[in-house]
């Protein structure tokens, strides 16, 4: 007898929105127009970009300050205009990413408890894309390994921790870049254009491995992102503007493995994708509901499992790596979901009976430590993620400080030097005129911070007499 339903343990999944009194709120989220997921979540912080006037700026909350977020809340500030992207590190809970239409990339080293103050020096800026960067993300395995990617269709690879731009692949995209995804060890990369094809790239030799003219034939936005078997999955729009999932082979691109029409509904899907039980997650920007699918190696290959659906749409969405979710929930994902004032967590679980550690569903996931540093990768070495059991829980463990070592200070411009003097190269000689421009650069980085602290200051200052206002007007 051929089985009528197939037989699955994440088929009964079903999604929850918390209390209240667990949301974050009054958070004023971003309003920037952009495709991307405006919220980056770890086991220690949720970071969110948020409206900020004069520049670009985003909140980084400890996951227990749920509640009201005062409107004079420290931010990371540093950046000239708005924020269009941010990554956690994936190997230092403390690390984050960001990148803004101000040209630059930066990455900030977050206090252990939080932010007390706000934060206007990052531990590096990153200077090499000509146009806004509107996506940053850090590879699986290497440490202090980070990809930019920006309107100026350049890729640009660095090492955060020499500060240096060590690939820059400007010639292979001829149109905007909508994403790039790495794949499981970080030796290929995905990418999906505005050019409608999906390209997967060699980086260290900077060739392309496979592309695909018309993965999806709409106009609208594509979002492409690697799976852990080295299968691409993508999410478009047909010509009839229907929001379309498909499942490619890089081996053989022509046909696709599977396709699927969803909706006609106008909002990017952004993909989110657990490898330890391959469930695709798709969450539409302005929809309210997630929807989630089966990767299988039986036909039809992807498989509709449910939607968790709400009242209000979603601005972006965060998304918690699987060793900050409770196991003794079986809480198998867990969501940030952006309203436009504030940020509610989702939690999906699979319905068990039992209270043991159910192992079926928490295979050994990857964990914050390393498999290689920077250079072995940049000279050719591979590596899979370093598995941990969740059977006791996640204990997060210290986090060693970024530090960054220039190769030479004088090489690369005076902005990006400012935490990295004292580590940097030993001077080779100590020409006056050059002691003396050195003095002078010193005393006008000073007054640039001074004049930071004293905007974010006034900022502080004019949110709590707005509030006074407020109170009296009431």
């Amino acid at each position: 007898m051929r089985r009528v339903v197939r037989q699955s343990k994440f088929r009964h999944v079903f999604g929850q929105a918390v209390k209240n009194d667990q949301c974050y709120d009054d958070i004023r989220v971003s309003r920037v127009t952009w495709d991307s997921s405006f919220c980056a979540v770890n086991p220690r912080f949720v970071a969110i970009i948020i409206e900020a006037s004069g520049g670009g700026a985003f909140l980084v909350l400890p996951l227990h300050k749920t509640g009201r977020i005062d409107k004079s809340y420290p931010t990371v500030c540093g950046h000239t205009g708005p924020v269009l992207d941010i990554d956690w590190c994936p190997h230092n809970d403390q690390v984050i990413a960001s990148g803004s239409e101000d040209c630059t990339v930066m990455v900030w080293q977050i206090p252990e408890n939080g932010l007390t103050l706000s934060l206007t020096e990052p531990v590096v800026i990153l200077e090499g894309h000509s146009k806004r960067v509107g996506i940053v993300a850090w590879h699986p395995t290497a440490r202090n390994v980070l990809l930019s990617a920006g309107c100026d269709n350049a890729i640009i690879i660095w090492n955060v921790g020499t500060g240096e731009a060590l690939i820059n692949m400007d010639d292979m995209h001829a149109d905007m870049i909508y994403n790039v995804s790495w794949n499981r060890n970080g030796s290929l990369i995905c990418t999906a254009s505005k050019d409608k094809k999906v390209r997967v790239i060699d980086p260290r030799k900077q060739e392309i491995v496979a592309e695909k003219e018309k993965a999806h034939e709409g106009a609208r936005p594509m979002r492409a992102i690697f799976l852990a078997d080295g299968n691409v999955f993508t999410t478009g729009f047909s010509r009839m503007s229907e929001r379309q999932l498909a499942l490619w082979n890089p081996k053989n691109m022509q046909e696709p493995i599977a396709l699927h029409e969803m909706d006609t509904s106008n909002g990017v899907l952004l993909p989110f994708y657990d490898p330890d039980t391959s469930v695709i997650y798709l969450c539409g920007k302005g929809d309210s509901s997630i929807r989630y699918f089966e990767i299988t190696d039986e036909s039809p290959y992807v498989h509709y499992l449910n939607t968790f659906s709400s009242k209000e749409p979603q601005r972006g969405m965060g998304y918690m790596p699987k060793r900050g979710l409770d196991v003794n929930k079986c809480e198998i994902a867990r969501f940030f979901k952006l309203h436009e004032r504030k940020c509610e967590p989702i939690i999906m679980t699979v319905p068990r009976k039992s209270d043991l550690f159910q192992d079926d569903l928490y295979p050994d996931t990857a964990g914050p430590e390393a498999a290689l540093e920077a250079e072995e990768w940049f000279e050719g070495k591979n590596a899979d993620p370093i598995l941990i059991s969740l059977k006791h829980g996640y204990i997060p463990g210290k986090n060693r400080d970024l530090k960054v070592v220039k190769k030479n200070i004088l090489d690369s411009k005076p902005a990006a030097d400012k935490k990295c003097d004292l580590m940097g190269a030993p001077k080779k000689t100590t020409d006056p005129a050059r002691v003396q421009s050195e003095a002078k650069l010193d005393e006008i980085l000073k007054e640039i911070k001074s004049i930071k602290d004293t905007i974010c200051n006034q900022d502080e200052r004019i949110s709590k007499l707005e509030q006074q206002m407020a109170k009296i007007a009431a």
